[in-house]
């Protein structure tokens, strides 16, 4: 009760210092106040009072530390991103220094994220201080690299719970989490763009048959359906961990394929009635001509947008699969395995932050290439739209 009391008394203030300030602006004579509404002026004392709250946070409640993490962790992406747009903006070609210029702040953050996550994929076994396979005599090393407290230099983030390091493992986990979400949606991509594309050309009884097998597996939801899919394809795998890995990119292809398919037809049947397609027909052009060199090209920027957004969704499938024990299988590193796994060390929290930030990282990593893939896919759509800012 105290707290709904509490929380009315806040908004209520807020909405006192928000008549306030547009009382006090509309006296000064700017015509900016004088049409002011009462619902942006509260806009501007809730982004006051926030803004003040996270300052109150980092400064004074030293309990914070996750809050504290995330803001320094914002101040250094930021800058990171300015400074890999400033050397883009002098360095290299002139056509990416022109791309650079129209870049925004958030795609080059995007575009830097995407390429560490790249160089630690394609690198992990250079970069990684040891095998993700590999098991030491230590257990429950905690991170931090201080013997005095349980850590040990050799093993910066600590080793789980029978043994392995949890820095090479979550690096290892860009290898294979990122890595198998790459190649699950390029196959999706060639499945789902190839038989929309067909069904788009050629219409007719193949169109009703594609479109009406697309929307009987879009009617079930995607999570369930691989989740269902993924247990029956387990026992046929038995112990061999690697065979149920490629169930679970041809299972998860499948599935988002019918997402590719709907674009792809949807795309394709805006072209196929453009002039210059009925010239390449009378031409006597073949189907694969058609396909890959009249469609393609000219449905290139929606299909681009549409496989990053489409990478993001399998990246999180993937990860939710091993969060739930049917993904990705030991002894291959993870980043959903290791979430949870480690989930029990948030206990820690007030002990140890950083072993309780420990599944933090793993579902961190997730979650930052997903706003990165999702910024860059942003600012794709609106150089496609044509719009200016």
């Amino acid at each position: 009760m105290n707290v709904v009391v509490g929380l009315v008394a806040c908004v209520g203030f807020l909405v006192l210092a928000a008549w306030v300030f547009r009382f006090a602006g509309r006296l000064s004579g700017r015509t900016y106040f004088r049409d002011m509404e009462l619902t942006t002026a509260f806009g501007w004392m809730l982004s006051v009072f926030v803004a003040f709250w996270g300052v109150y946070l980092y400064i004074f409640v030293e309990s914070a530390v996750f809050f504290r993490w995330a803001v320094q962790g914002f101040v250094v992406f930021a800058i990171a991103a300015w400074l890999f747009r400033l050397l883009g903006r002098n360095l290299g070609p002139g056509g990416t220094r022109r791309l650079f210029r129209q870049m925004p702040l958030t795609a080059s953050f995007g575009i830097l994220i995407i390429l560490l996550y790249a160089i630690l994929a394609i690198f992990a076994g250079v970069l990684a201080p040891h095998g993700q396979e590999e098991i030491f005599a230590k257990v429950n090393v905690l991170p931090g690299g201080d013997p005095a407290i349980g850590g040990d230099p050799a093993h910066p983030l600590g080793t789980d719970q029978i043994g392995r390091d949890l820095l090479s493992r979550l690096i290892y986990g860009a290898q294979n989490t990122v890595g198998i979400a790459f190649a699950t949606t390029l196959i999706a991509f060639l499945l789902g763009g190839t038989l929309g594309f067909l069904a788009a050309t050629l219409g007719g009884w193949l169109d009703q048959l594609l479109s009406r097998m697309v929307d009987v597996l879009m009617a079930i939801p995607s999570l369930i359906f691989a989740l269902l899919l993924m247990t029956i394809a387990s026992a046929w795998a038995g112990s061999q961990p690697h065979l149920l890995t490629i169930y679970m990119i041809l299972i998860i292809a499948v599935i988002d394929s019918t997402r590719v398919f709907r674009l792809a037809r949807a795309v394709g049947g805006n072209i196929v009635v453009m002039d210059y397609i009925e010239a390449a027909k009378l031409r006597g052009e073949g189907m694969g001509y058609l396909i890959f060199k009249e469609i393609l090209p000219n449905a290139t920027a929606p299909l681009l947008a549409e496989f990053g957004l489409r990478f993001c969704f399998v990246f999180l499938t993937i990860a939710s699969l091993s969060f739930l024990g049917v993904g990705i299988q030991p002894p291959l590193a993870d980043w959903g395995t290791m979430v949870r796994d480690l989930s029990q060390f948030i206990n820690f929290a007030a002990f140890s932050p950083l072993t309780a930030a420990l599944p933090l990282m793993a579902a961190g990593a997730i979650a930052l290439l997903t706003v990165a893939v999702n910024f860059v896919v942003d600012w794709m759509l609106h150089r496609s739209s044509g719009l200016k800012e």
